[in-house]
């Protein structure tokens, strides 16, 4: 019984479809990684939030910018602004991922570092 639940198991549709591993921005790229290695991008500033129908089997998108980060934070982002440098940064911000079944996959970027 218990082999021909697991052979069900493995024909269930959705089996083996790619999840979401790691969501990044730049000033304006999302770029995802999927758990097959496809990267899929979506200019973000553009639309915070979205579709992206080409990835894979398509996952919704919205970018939540940190509008006040912390103090070092500001400090850095007017000093490479003064320098000329605006946007070298990526910004601070809560990423949500939405696969084709409704589940949300929520990320930071710049990621934490561990």
């Amino acid at each position: 019984m218990i082999p021909l639940l697991a052979l069900a198991a493995c024909s269930a549709p959705g089996w083996g479809q790619p999840v979401p591993q790691e969501a990044r921005l730049s000033a304006q790229v999302l770029t995802l990684t999927l758990s097959d290695g496809t990267v899929c991008r979506a200019d973000w500033a553009t639309a915070p939030s979205g579709r992206m129908e080409d990835c894979g089997p398509g996952y919704g998108y919205a970018v939540r910018v940190v509008e006040n980060p912390n103090l070092l934070r500001q400090l850095v982002t007017g000093l490479t602004t003064a320098l000329g440098a605006e946007g070298a940064l990526a910004p601070m911000a809560q990423v949500v991922i939405t696969d084709p079944a409704g589940v949300d996959r929520v990320f930071v970027s710049p990621p934490p570092v561990e």
